[in-house]
């Protein structure tokens, strides 16, 4: 095993490499790519593991590779966006606002509704996990932590709604919300300033209220997309 390790670095390498050229824009959709004896050689990695790396972004909708044309880059609407290493390459490589414009929009579809859900169809387990994770934010020292139990609260949310569904999206975009959620704290002079507004959504949900969990939550998702404005944050 351990000797598979360099191998395996240099590969997951290699697909970071190629994978942030295509999700940033440095390769786009239509352009060929090298050939492969010059990807190798640009690289600096061998053919098997460029020919790895290959096959992994051919699997996330990134490439596609013909026999007498080589790899071409598809269009983006074949991208698994939803993958977590392509949400990985777009918050590193592209603007931070269209980036978070676009992760607050998927947040207002999906969480209010989820909010409403998990009040009518949580159970007390549910509760208590959403309960546990605010009173994380509540003592959280730090930023950090804060990002760390602010992503918990939502996923306890969209876990509660009992929707197998919502709650494997919700784990895929865990990692960017993360950043999201770090974003928000460092452009706060009190981080905690939301702290309230989650209450209001764990409150709704333990009273069973879908009407006002729904109400809470979107409330939530605006403020924060007023608050990263105001603070000349990443959205327009």
């Amino acid at each position: 095993m351990a000797a598979n390790e360099p191998q395996l670095n240099i590969h997951r390498q290699v697909v970071d490499q190629l994978g942030k050229m295509i999700v940033g824009g440095s390769l786009v959709p239509g352009d060929l790519l090298p050939s492969e004896e010059q990807l190798a050689e640009q690289l600096a990695v061998s053919r098997s593991a460029l020919r790895e790396a290959m096959k992994v972004l051919g699997a996330k909708g990134l490439i596609e590779s013909r026999q007498k044309t080589g790899a071409r880059v598809r269009e983006r609407r074949f991208w698994h966006q939803l993958d977590a290493k392509v949400l990985e390459w777009r918050f590193a490589t592209m603007p931070t606002k269209a980036f978070v414009a676009e992760l607050i929009e998927m947040r207002e579809i999906i969480e209010p509704a989820a909010a409403a859900a998990a009040a009518k169809k949580r159970d007390r387990d549910q509760l208590e996990a959403i309960g546990t994770a605010y009173q994380a934010m509540a003592d959280a020292s730090d930023r950090d932590a804060w990002a760390k139990a602010d992503v918990e609260f939502h996923s306890a949310v969209l876990n509660a709604a009992n929707n197998e569904l919502m709650s494997s999206l919700f784990n895929v975009v865990a990692t960017a919300l993360h950043s999201f959620f770090q974003l928000s704290a460092r452009a706060s002079v009190d981080f905690k300033y939301s702290l309230p507004q989650h209450f209001n959504v764990y409150d709704a949900i333990r009273k069973r209220g879908a009407t006002q969990a729904r109400t809470a939550m979107q409330r939530l998702v605006d403020d924060s997309r007023r608050h990263l404005r105001q603070s000349g944050g990443a959205v327009a």
